[in-house]
């Protein structure tokens, strides 16, 4: 009996929201020209290179929550922060974040302004979840949950309008304050048979977390890319893209969910 008290105890306190922290807690010598784009339906986009040095704004957030991305050591970097402005009395909760980064099929469709084709086209044509690593069948995504798990990992098929058919492992784990969600793709991405990212090349990170403001969603994505495709296309134009038509995703899934 003493047992199963603990258990449901630890299941109950686990997802008991913390005190709220301010933005200006998270990030209180930051530029005001950069926090009031962070506050803009665009939020704060930025992207940078290894050889001219990363630019990454000083926060008190977890240094783990950027530490994975570096630790890549790769060549490509972009940064982005945007609030979610909650306009009800009642805030959002991490469940609510959950549950919309548990809606893989909400990434289908999801439209980017295309440069080539000077209008605006679905970046995945298809997302699902699959069975894993090996098993790419696919599978649907789960009712909408009651509790968070500490951590979890699904495995996502999203059919890129660039690349074809792309694999991803998606982990979720509660850290700090929020619940961060990291996509790395464990198979190349290619364009006509040909690695253009190979595999764990690729990382997106979102770190999420309630505040008073809102929610505060602060992302990095990091890629390495063949010379042969660097020095054909722009590279953190194609990151920042895919970074920001999967917080666009998020942040549709945790207004619906509220």
């Amino acid at each position: 009996m003493i047992k199963l008290f603990i258990i449901i105890f630890l299941l109950i306190t686990a997802n008991l929201p913390a005190q709220l922290r301010s933005f200006d807690d998270i990030f209180p010598n930051i530029n005001e020209n950069i926090r009031t784009s962070i506050f803009t339906d665009s939020g704060f986009i930025r992207s940078s290179q290894k050889q001219s040095g990363f630019e990454i704004l000083q926060s008190n957030l977890d240094p783990q929550i950027i530490k994975i991305v570096l630790d890549k050591n790769p060549l490509y970097l972009v940064e982005s922060i945007y609030v979610f402005r909650s306009h009800e009395n009642n805030g959002v909760s991490l469940l609510t974040v959950y549950n919309a980064l548990s809606n893989i099929r909400g990434l289908t469709g999801r439209l980017y302004d295309s440069a080539t084709r000077k209008q605006r086209v679905p970046l995945f044509e298809d997302a699902t979840r699959i069975k894993g690593e090996r098993q790419t069948s696919a599978i649907p995504d789960p009712p909408p949950a009651t509790i968070i798990p500490q951590s979890e990992t699904v495995y996502i098929r999203l059919r890129d309008v660039n690349f074809g058919n792309t694999f991803y492992r998606g982990e979720m784990v509660l850290i700090q304050n929020g619940l961060c969600f990291t996509l790395s793709n464990f198979r190349n991405m290619t364009y006509l048979l040909v690695p253009v990212i190979k595999e764990e090349k690729f990382t997106a990170r979102l770190y999420f977390e309630p505040i008073i403001e809102g929610v505060l969603i602060y992302s990095v994505a990091s890629a390495d890319i063949s010379d042969f495709f660097a020095s054909r296309v722009h590279v953190e134009s194609a990151i920042s893209k895919r970074l920001a038509v999967i917080t666009e995703w998020a942040v549709d899934g945790i207004h619906q969910g509220k």
